[in-house]
């Protein structure tokens, strides 16, 4: 496997593994944490969905993100317009592993229903679930005022994507947007998936972390109600730079349940994190969206990194670690 291989499998993996560690302490209060893994934070998985390594609705999404794209790329269209179309199909095909019947006919057939794990409620999003339930074409945006994170925890696919299709910064923050708008109305809840798909691309072609927040933070500026955002990966950086305890500095930055606030304690925690462990450990531990915040953080750090550091009983443990990494791949040869 090639270095920028190994990247794209870790980006989505390590993501994944965020999310299954983050799974049983999502609505724990921090107090509830440090009774459960006393005092020491995550560090291994715990039953969540009656398994250990359970992924839940971030990593589900994520994957239907991967394969709106690839569809894009067999198609050979991958515009815009018509990737929204993508998106929303991809999206209602998850819908309909969610228990629910998608409200419109869709055009292909998505073999991501033939996997059982995806195939399972695992707390989905309230505003994913009621956009996509009254979805009224193929090519609609949402037009609700939600910010929550559930755009932004599924948009590290466009930024593998970008690697392979060299999209330009622009274009790039353009469907990690778009990818969150068939879901999100509100600017903050989709920009921030546009800044976020353009930080795991430039992790992929070898930025650091800052040079690759500095590009995203260029592109973003360049669009109406971006501040939210800004102010909060603003805050971060600042954050990361203090000697404040990860505790305290992560309550600073929210608890994780909108957009901004999960993007931020993401970037917060790969800034200041050691290593691998130690970035779970930070990124999920605390009284919020454990899961997303979790996930988008191991995200980021795959993309950096590769594989490399990621615990192999940890790897064997996530429940289905074979399909993810056969969609990164996927991705990776869809030039």
């Amino acid at each position: 496997m090639t270095a920028i291989a190994e990247r794209f499998s870790g980006c989505l993996l390590a993501g994944a593994i965020g999310d299954a560690m983050g799974a049983p302490v999502e609505f724990m209060s921090s107090v509830e944490i440090d009774s459960l893994t006393h005092g020491e934070g995550v560090n291994q998985f715990y039953q969540a969905y009656g398994k250990l390594g359970a992924i839940t609705d971030d990593t589900q999404m994520t994957l239907f993100t991967c394969e709106a794209l690839l569809q894009a790329s067999s198609d050979g269209d991958c515009s815009s317009e018509q990737v929204i179309s993508y998106f929303n199909q991809a999206y209602l095909h998850w819908l309909n592993t969610q228990q629910e019947a998608s409200p419109l006919p869709l055009t292909y057939t998505s073999h991501l229903l033939n996997v059982p794990s995806l195939n399972a409620r695992r707390a989905p999003g309230i505003t994913c679930i009621t956009a996509l339930r009254n979805k009224p074409s193929l090519q609609a945006l949402a037009e609700n005022e939600s910010k929550g994170c559930g755009g932004v925890m599924r948009a590290a696919p466009v930024g593998l994507f970008a690697v392979r299709k060299a999209l330009s910064d622009e274009v790039t923050f353009r469907l990690g947007s778009l990818c969150a708008h068939v879901t999100h109305g509100h600017p903050t809840g989709y920009l921030s998936a546009g800044l976020f798909a353009v930080v795991i691309r430039c992790l992929i072609q070898g930025m650091t972390l800052r040079a690759a927040i500095d590009v995203g933070l260029r592109e973003l500026q360049r669009h109406n109600g971006h501040e939210e955002t800004l102010l909060s990966v603003q805050r971060a950086l600042m954050l990361s730079a203090t000697g404040l305890s990860h505790r305290q500095a992560i309550q600073m930055l929210g608890e994780g349940w909108v957009a901004e606030e999960a993007l931020a304690i993401a970037l917060y925690c790969v800034l200041v994190a050691k290593d691998f462990s130690q970035l779970i450990n930070y990124s999920v531990s605390h009284g919020g969206d454990s899961d997303s915040t979790g996930s988008i953080a191991g995200n980021l750090w795959g993309a950096m990194h590769g594989l490399n550091g990621i615990p192999q009983p940890w790897l064997a443990q996530l429940e289905a670690h074979q399909c993810i990494n056969q969609m990164a791949l996927a991705l990776h040869d869809c030039a």
